[in-house]
Parts: structure tokens; sequence; C-alpha cells
């Protein structure tokens, strides 16, 4: 059985997660402890219950511990299994963080699956929906994952009520992940939204963002205005995407109450100006990310970024006490390199169990 200790590094929810997925995949016990205890509010809120509950239900898991506000859980994975899911988050907490631990599980469990998880699809502090469809996902599928996503309904603070079907098929091992260099930009996309909203609040916040990015050859951004059939609740978000040759840069931002729409778009557009300008080939989240499908990859991965959160620096700890995996982090001018070297060999198969 392995032993995590939660209060490790950055400390949050994401130790937890990611620590349920690999005993899923690797098949090892798991005891985690000091849950979430540098944060505000300790333990397990609905989310990390939820997410830790799908993963357990992907492979029949018996847990001790899981429970609101549980400090420590044990998790003993069985067999990873494929059929049809549903994980309700039950409140607004993020449909992105639950479907982050359980498709690399889905995705090692052999068979097809669908999930349709219900919650909050853009919320604070946790990434939009759309940065998980539209940055994060085709990072993921050039490494040969094969999951697609629907959105039945959109989902805000405080209701919740967003809806999300995943489809994933088995594909591990992946591809490995070579971005060894920045190539040109190639253009700049983006989808702006609000759901029971004014329209004019989803004009300011694009125009907001392209302000932040004339400079750069027709950024392009869409706009979309849900209403009651399309939504639970009021709110927004906006994603900006700049598309290079073999690779793609993302920021974004949610609606608040009381944050004007203006503030919003341009804190997305300045965001991704600075990694473009920074000659980056992963920003800064997607370098968080994608660490773990980089530790389940078949072969030696690397990436620039030009920043390594301390978020990203506790993930690889964490994944270097599950797999055969080490990586090597090292300084070059003003980027930072991340190199994944999974070592696996006849003996590792398990993996693929």
């Amino acid at each position: 059985m392995r032993e995590i200790d939660c209060s490790y590094g950055e400390g949050g929810g994401q130790l937890l997660r990611t620590s349920v997925v690999l005993a899923a995949i690797t098949g090892l016990s798991v005891h985690v402890y000091n849950i979430r205890a540098k944060r505000s509010n300790p333990g397990l809120a609905p989310q990390h219950l939820t997410a830790v509950k799908a993963v357990a239900a992907l492979c029949s898991a018996q847990t001790e511990g899981v429970e609101i506000k549980s400090q420590e859980i044990i998790f003993r994975p069985g067999p990873l299994r494929g059929g049809e899911y549903d994980f309700p988050v039950g409140t607004a907490g993020s449909v992105t963080l639950v479907l982050q631990a359980a498709l690399p599980a889905a995705m090692a469990c052999g068979e097809k699956l669908r999930m349709s998880i219900s919650g909050g699809t853009d919320v604070r502090a946790a990434p939009p929906l759309d940065y998980f469809r539209y940055v994060l996902l085709p990072l993921v599928y050039s490494m040969g994952a094969r999951a697609k996503v629907e959105v039945l309904l959109r989902g805000y603070y405080p209701r919740g009520g967003g809806k999300v079907v995943v489809d994933v098929e088995p594909c591990l091992p992946l591809r490995p992940l070579i971005l060894n260099t920045s190539e040109g930009l190639e253009g700049i996309t983006g989808f702006a939204h609000i759901s029971n909203l004014p329209r004019h609040i989803v004009h300011r916040m694009a125009n907001a963002a392209l302000a932040e990015l004339s400079t750069f050859p027709t950024p392009a951004v869409g706009l979309e205005v849900f209403g009651k059939d399309e939504a639970v609740g009021e709110g927004g978000a906006v994603l900006l995407t700049a598309h290079k040759e073999h690779s793609r840069l993302g920021a974004s931002a949610v609606a608040e109450r009381g944050v004007r729409a203006e503030r919003l778009g341009a804190e997305a557009g300045k965001r991704l100006r600075e990694e473009i300008l920074s000659g980056a080939t992963l920003d800064i989240h997607a370098a968080d990310q994608v660490l773990i499908y980089l530790a389940l990859a078949s072969g030696e991965s690397c990436f620039l970024t030009r920043e390594l959160s301390s978020h990203a620096a506790t993930t690889i700890w964490l994944l270097e006490q599950f797999l055969p995996v080490r990586f090597q982090v090292t300084q070059e001018a003003h980027l930072i390199r991340v190199h994944a070297t999974p070592e696996f060999n006849s003996r590792s198969s398990f993996l693929w169990r």
C-alpha cells in the first residue's frame, strides 16, 4: 500500500484525485492522509468526494473514510471495467475536476465506457469546460487518446446543474508528446459565452479580450448566449486559444458576480499574449494537467513552459511514487523544459491490465 501525505508540496485536492487514479490504474492500494490540510476548509469537499467515488466505481474499489470533510481515506482498487456510469457532484462543484480524475482511469479500463457527470461546468478555481475540451483534449488526442465530450447543459455557482456526457475507448499506452520548439503562430481563436444574462455582456467580454490580442493577425472570438433550456443559472466564460503546428496555448476566465466583463476578457487576453510571446509550447495550466498522460506514454516526452507551478511540481513528485517514470526539469533561458521518461518494460505491463 502506498502512503501519500497530502500536505506535501502544494497540498491541494489534486494530490488526492491523482492518488486514487494512479491506484486504479496500477492496482496498488493507497492510504491518503492530511487531505487538503493546508486549506482553510480541510478535508473532502463535494467535488473531491465525487471524484473519488467516480474512480472507485470504475474499479469497484473498497474504500474507507470517503465522506465530506474526511482528511484520511483508504482506497483498495479492483479491476477496471467499462460500461455506463453516472457521477453527480450535487452542487456547483467542478465537472472538469471530476473529469480530470476519471478520464485517465477510463482510458486504462480496456473497454468502452460512458460517463455522465453533473455539476458546475464553468466555476472559479477550476478549468472551464471549454479549456478542457479545446486545449487539453486535443493535446491528449495527439497522443492517441479516444474520448468525446458532449455538453448537455451548462451549470454555474451556486446551483450547478450542468451535465456532460463523456465517451471513452481504450487507448493505453499513449504515444509520447514531443514539443521541443515553439513553431510559428497559425492563428488565434476563441469562444465566449453567457447564460441567462443580457447579450451585451458577452460582447464586452470578447471585445476586451480581442483588444489585448490586437497585435496578432486576425484573432476571432465566437459568441454564444444560452437560455434556460441550455443552462442552469447565470454565468459565463471566455476561452482563447493560440494554434501552432503541433500544439496550442490556452487562456480562460470565468464570469464572477461583481466583476466587470471587460476585466475578465482583458485578463484572458493578457495571459494568452504572455504565453505566445514567451515561446512556450504548453501554457502553464496545460503543463500541469498533461503530466499524468506523459507518465502513461510508451516513450519519452518533452515540452517547454514559461512557468512550472507548485501544483505541477507536486504532481511530478506523486507520479514518481506510483509509476516507473522519471521527470527532469531544467531551465533554458527564460523557459523551463520538462522531460518525462517512462521506464516501461515487460514487467510493467500490469499498468495496462
